[in-house]
């Protein structure tokens, strides 16, 4: 074997083994996965409770202030009126004991209906009535998703909804949100 040849079989030799190796490498990045299965997705929520006051004006009835505490009028006023009534009847020391009676019956008598009518005597007024209540609402979290990824299953918390696949590059998820659309 001359050099000449010797020099092609070494070349040969050395352009083989790179054509090889450079197919075996392009066999392995074609052999990656581009994408991993996408299971299942779950949409994460969390409840948010708010409270916050409700007010309303109400009407209210309350008793009028008194102001014959001790219904001296209606006992008066009921006195004299049972007097009189009492002096009408009979006569002599009768017509006496008769107008005393009436008076003390009147004065009663008065008395119990100043009462009442003191309890019925009634105003009406406004007032605001508060009450906290709680209000609730949802606050999205995310979206946990279950994935396959060369013949493993996991899960990842995600941002959005990655659809069926989600893109791998150099064997690592591509979680991040698809670009807005124009």
């Amino acid at each position: 074997m001359d050099k000449s040849m010797m020099k092609g079989v070494v070349i040969g030799g050395i352009a083989a083994a790179a054509v090889a190796a450079s197919g075996i490498t392009g066999y392995r990045v074609m052999n990656k996965p581009q994408f991993a299965e996408v299971l299942a997705v779950k949409e994460v929520k969390q409840t948010i409770t708010t409270p916050r006051e409700d007010c309303q004006d109400v009407q209210v009835q309350k008793q009028a202030p008194v102001k014959d505490e001790n219904r001296i009028a209606g006992t008066v006023a009921g006195g004299v009126a049972g007097g009189l009534l009492g002096s009408l009847v009979g006569g002599g020391k009768g017509k006496t004991i008769a107008t005393v009676a009436g008076a003390a019956a009147g004065g009663y008598a008065g008395n119990q209906v100043q009462k009442d009518m003191q309890r019925k005597d009634v105003m009406t007024t406004t007032e605001r009535r508060c009450k906290t209540v709680n209000e609730t609402s949802q606050k999205q979290l995310g979206y946990d998703v279950t994935y396959r990824l060369a013949g493993k299953q996991d899960v990842i918390r995600m941002a959005h909804d990655p659809g069926a696949q989600i893109p791998v590059k150099d064997g690592q998820l591509q979680i991040s949100p698809p670009a807005a659309k124009p």
